[in-house]
């Protein structure tokens, strides 16, 4: 018997899962840490403790497992895009991460649109410069604290920090490489075009490899840290939404997943590199060769819930109970409105100045109104972004739903009502790190390939359909909710910049 394990460099703990050669998983360990802003729009990690949560979670699953290290065949990794991670020439971190959430580049965004072209730059990177990616932060580094970028010998995003620390090999993938605006998406490989016009180093980027590609084994050190065996293989992995769509099966024409963790995505596989001109959604190489994705983010999605609990509730507040308050409120919350953007707004806005709001809010209204409110918006911002995919021409017979809000019966029939078609989850809920680890297991050959495993090992339930009257009811206040953002959008920037 062979084992694979998988490891998912999350925004809020890393998690490790190792499964058998049939997808089920033996055990699961989730390593939290906090996210850091230091200031109002920033967010920052330590990588270390990304490594410290990857020790653990690795040791803690060889231990309750009881597997022998030897027969686990390969490691795959995922983890959140976009982090800028840099390095000194011996391989130090040289400061927090910046994460993908961080709104702080809007200035390097406009600069970077400048130099290349706005135009230009979609059509080689197959997306606008957005703050949440990786290229603005490094002209926000090299502008802000050159001192420290004159240092840098290294960047990496976050999965390949982990990946570094396991093998000492400096590389990166198709996929995560995809959203640092600096991927040539349509052609797989660093667009060199862009790096000359920003005067950005090649040297400084880790090789680019495709999501099976063997890239390194354990080192000795890395062994002794985690109870692995020293030599075993590690493929190169996928961003955490690239992942998910192995873990979920979405590899194929006409599926799609949205996924609701701290972010919110919408995530359709795509044979073809289709590119929205707008840049409102985002073209990544898939996990697999020959295809592409189209995607959304949206970036308070379970984030907002997060926020509502730790600020209204206690943070030990069970999900399932805030939920369930929040079905004694009507449909529409006695028309309460939320718009989630307490991290600015991506997909489809691409507005770093938007904020949170609650609309209609009146002396009627009770904590359980907003708590609707909050799980209604977040569901309207999933919904703006499906009808920019149905506009391109990317339609759905179902959608698989993933993440920590799949688990809520409450809200995946809010999805359903509101994408007006039946939603469904997978019997194993693992996500990324299950496709991270299909991942390794095509690398090392265990597999034939990857729609080959995801065939013969995803289970899913069955689907749960949407409530007709509830659908047509929604329409109206996601109206209003859209509109709403077109009101306020210059006040967001006026709010700004006080």
């Amino acid at each position: 018997m062979h084992y694979t394990i998988g490891i998912d460099v999350g925004t809020s703990g890393t998690k490790t899962v190792l499964f058998d050669e049939g997808g089920a998983p033996l055990a699961s360990k989730t390593a939290e840490y906090p996210l850091d802003q230091p200031q109002n729009g920033w967010a920052e990690q330590d990588p270390a403790r990304w490594w410290e949560a990857a020790i653990h979670s690795l040791a803690a699953v060889l231990e309750v497992s009881g597997v022998n290290p030897a027969q686990v065949a390969g490691i795959g990794l995922s983890g959140q895009m976009h982090g800028l991670v840099m390095l000194d020439a011996a391989g130090a971190v040289l400061r927090p991460a910046i994460l993908w959430c961080d709104g702080r580049t809007t200035a390097q965004c406009a600069e970077i649109t400048a130099r290349v072209g706005a135009e230009r730059l979609i059509a080689l990177t197959a997306n606008p410069a957005l703050p949440g990616f990786t290229a603005s932060k490094i002209l926000w580094v090299r502008e802000h604290e050159p001192e420290l970028y004159a240092k840098c010998r290294h960047i990496l995003l976050p999965k390949d920090y982990i990946r570094f620390k396991l093998t000492g090999v400096l590389a990166t993938e198709v996929s995560d490489a995809s959203g640092t605006n600096l991927l040539d998406v349509p052609n797989r490989r660093w667009s060199s075009e862009v790096l000359s016009v920003l005067a950005i180093d090649p040297a400084l980027l880790p090789e680019v490899f495709e999501s099976t590609a063997l890239v390194g084994s354990v080192t000795a050190e890395a062994a002794s840290l985690t109870g692995l065996a020293a030599g075993t293989p590690v493929v190169a992995g996928a961003s955490d939404n690239a992942a998910a769509a192995v873990g979920t099966g979405a590899v194929e024409p006409g599926r799609a997943f949205t996924t609701l963790g701290t972010s919110g995505v919408i995530f359709a596989h795509s044979e073809t590199a289709a590119i929205d001109p707008m840049g409102r959604l985002h073209t990544f190489c898939a996990a697999l060769p020959g295809a592409w994705s189209v995607s959304s983010c949206t970036l308070s999605a379970g984030g907002s819930l997060q926020w509502f609990r730790n600020n209204f509730y206690t943070p030990q507040t069970p999900y399932d109970q805030m939920t369930a308050e929040a079905e004694t409120i009507p449909l529409g919350a006695d028309r309460l409105l939320f718009l989630p953007y307490l991290m600015g707004e991506r997909s489809p806005l691409l507005d770093a100045n938007a904020r949170g709001v609650f609309f209609g809010l009146s002396g009627i209204h009770t904590r359980a109104h907003m708590l609707r409110a909050v799980l209604e918006g977040v569901t309207y911002s999933q919904r703006d972004c499906l009808d920019v995919l149905r506009d391109m021409g990317l339609h759905f017979p179902e959608m698989l739903v993933t993440g920590g809000g799949a688990k809520s019966p409450f809200w995946r029939q809010l999805l359903a009502d509101n994408y007006n078609c039946p939603i469904s989850t997978m019997e194993t809920e693992e996500g990324p790190a299950l496709g991270a680890a299909i991942l390794a297991g095509v690398g090392t050959g265990l597999y034939e390939s990857v729609p080959a495993a995801c065939r013969r090992l995803l289970r899913i339930h069955p689907s749960e359909s949407p409530i007709a009257e509830n659908a047509s009811a929604y329409t109206p206040y996601y109206e209003l909710y859209r509109e709403l953002y077109r009101a306020l959008k210059s006040q967001f920037s006026t709010l700004s910049a006080l």
